[in-house]
């Protein structure tokens, strides 16, 4: 059987909400187009630095799932009250939703004004205290560590307590390098911590985007990838066609390692991730 088509395996994707009722319209044809190429196992949404973007996350959600389509909000707490927390997960309770992805989230560049939770951890342990075992909860997962952490050692630590409060699976940072991810497997078996953790995958369709990116949240280029990439400069069709070998060589990879799916950053364009998937 081929790990694409294992059913035991989770694939998603994910989106953020758009700006515009055009860019809404367009979502909606890219969650078209993905669904009948792969079909994913549910779509996730992004919630903007300190819940900036919280009415249009949960406009985006709603509209996503008219179709039936299985959604996952992310949730984040900074720059929320429990208050505005708890009446958000009310909400999606009476939308028949039951299943998150749980994030400390970005602080915004003015910092945030309301600090009611300063972690990750904490965001889990008040949902399950709210809403008991209703929701799925996804957390985030840094195989390289985030950017913020003093060491890797403290870093793997705060993902020790997100599981430890509750959360069912996890969702990694992007990454090009194998061997951060196995590395990271190898402390959770070390530390019994028996969930999934499903990589996140990046596909490479602009070489001065994916630099931005990868600089901001702390995930490495290798090398001999950034060197080629720098040497297509503007030749998009070649940046292109050489990230899907490098991207589709990578999930080949982790799939036969026995990752248990993948989660594809889509930007909100499907044509990248199903020809990832195509050619997997």
């Amino acid at each position: 059987m081929s790990p694409v088509t294992d059913d035991s395996k989770i694939f998603s994707c994910e989106f953020f909400p758009p700006h515009t009722d055009a860019g809404m319209e367009k979502l909606l044809i890219e969650r078209d187009t993905l669904k009948q190429g792969m079909q994913p196992a549910f779509y996730s949404v992004t919630f903007g630095a300190g819940g900036s973007t919280r009415d249009r996350t949960l406009e985006t959600v709603d509209q996503l799932r008219q179709d039936g389509s299985k959604v996952a909000p992310h949730i984040s707490c900074i720059g929320s009250t429990r208050e505005q927390i708890s009446k958000l997960l009310q909400s999606y309770i009476a939308k028949g939703i039951d299943h998150l992805v749980t994030l400390r989230g970005d602080i915004p560049e003015e910092g945030a004004r309301q600090n009611d939770f300063k972690h990750a951890n904490e965001l889990v342990e008040f949902i399950r205290s709210e809403t008991g075992d209703h929701f799925h909860l996804e957390v985030a997962a840094y195989p390289e560590y985030h950017p913020e952490s003093p060491t890797p050692e403290s870093d793997f630590e705060y993902f020790v307590r997100k599981i430890k409060a509750g959360a069912n699976s996890a969702i990694t940072q992007y990454f090009y390098n194998i061997d951060a991810y196995s590395r990271f497997m190898e402390k959770c078996e070390k530390h019994k911590l028996d969930v999934p953790v499903v990589p996140g995958i990046m596909p490479i369709t602009n070489y001065r985007n994916i630099v931005r990116f990868s600089d901001n949240c702390g995930a490495e280029i290798p090398r001999w990838i950034r060197k080629q990439l720098e040497a297509y400069d503007d030749d998009l069709e070649s940046i292109r066609a050489f990230g899907a070998d490098v991207v589709t060589s990578l999930c080949e990879r982790l799939l036969e390692a026995g990752a248990p799916g993948l989660h594809f950053y889509t930007l909100n364009q499907s044509a990248a991730t199903l020809e990832i998937w195509r050619r997997l």
